[in-house]
Parts: structure tokens; C-alpha cells; sequence
């Protein structure tokens, strides 16, 4: 697997497992992959969140571990990066609403880049504007906003992933195998 150049973008009360398993698995393989946060810089951390399945109408919410970025967010600029990783949980409700964000979102859109998000991830995708006839998974709670946005919710198992185009996009962390497999063969192409 050639080395990639990954930029992950998250923030506090990001999904535990949607940022910590990613980030080491594509490190495993021999990729580079910058964790950053607006308005934090190389060694902060970011609190996670642990959301369960168990049989309640929603996820539950646990704490989480501290997740220390290893990049500065104000050094960082989207054209040097080959992919885009997008976890879910918390941070993409407020991380859409920073432009600088959506932004960078949107300039792996339009190089066509790779993008893998994941569960709330969508809400950071739906409002930079992406999704206009893609294909895009999400929490099934995202689903008004992905087709608000003009996307077509991808209603699969929450162990799935679908790809559309330079997109793969999962419900939640059960994809982990099935959305990270996807995402491999999108930075081989």
C-alpha cells in the first residue's frame, strides 16, 4: 500500500472508536495521518465520546478516552493532503460551523480526493455542500440531513459501507472492517 498523506479532521466529543481505530489503522499501513482540531494545536487533546448500541431508541453516551492531535490546525492546508477522514460523534455538529472547516471539506471534493466519513460525519459533508447526488451513509438520525443536502441516504446495515465515487461513507463504528476496506482501494486508485 503506497504511503498517503490523510488529513483527519475532528474535535471534542468525537466518537471514541470513529477516531481512534482509523487513525491507528491507516497509521498500520503505513500512511501519514495528521489528527487536527480548530483553535488547537500539535499535542492537545480532544475528549472522546464512547456511543453504544443497547437497545435504546438512540445510542447511548459514555466518556471517552483524551485524544491527543499530533498537528496544528491553523498549519494546516487541504492541497497538501492526498484523503480526508471525517469521524463522527459530536464534533461534526459544531465543527460545520467553522468556515475554514468547510473549506478544506469541500477541496477534497472538488480535487477528488478521497473522503471517508462516518456516522455524524454527514453533517459535516451536508453543510459544506458535497452531496448533491452522492450516495452517503450515515447514523440514521442524519438521514434528513443528508437528503436536505441534496444526497441519497444510503439506508444500510450498520456493519456496511457504500462508495460513490471518491466517497465511502458508513452508519458507525460496527463498518469499521467494511469502511475501511472500502476507503484502501480509494487511496490505491
Amino acid at each position: 500500500m503506497s504511503n498517503k498523506k490523510i488529513l483527519m479532521i475532528t474535535g471534542d466529543f468525537t466518537e471514541d472508536y470513529e477516531t481512534m481505530v482509523p487513525f491507528q489503522a491507516l497509521l498500520s499501513v503505513g500512511h501519514q495521518v495528521d489528527a487536527v482540531c480548530p483553535d488547537k494545536k500539535v499535542g492537545d487533546s480532544v475528549a472522546t465520546a464512547i456511543h453504544d448500541f443497547e437497545g435504546d431508541q438512540t445510542y447511548t453516551e459514555k466518556p471517552g478516552h483524551r485524544f491527543t492531535l499530533n498537528a496544528t490546525f491553523s498549519d494546516i492546508k487541504a492541497e497538501d493532503y492526498d484523503a480526508l477522514v471525517i469521524p463522527g460523534g459530536r464534533a461534526p455538529e459544531y465543527l460545520r460551523l467553522n468556515k475554514d472547516v468547510i473549506a478544506m471539506v469541500q477541496h477534497f471534493f472538488k480535487a477528488d480526493k478521497p473522503v471517508a466519513a462516518i456516522c455524524h460525519g454527514a453533517q459535516l459533508l451536508a453543510a459544506a455542500g458535497v452531496l448533491e447526488g452522492k450516495q452517503c451513509s450515515a447514523y440514521p438520525a442524519c438521514q434528513p440531513e443528508v437528503e436536505l443536502a441534496n444526497g441519497v441516504y444510503a439506508d444500510i446495515p450498520v456493519d456496511q459501507a457504500v462508495t460513490d465515487g471518491n466517497l465511502v461513507t458508513a452508519p458507525a463504528w460496527p463498518a469499521h472492517p467494511a469502511w475501511l476496506a472500502q476507503f484502501y482501494v480509494l487511496l490505491n486508485r
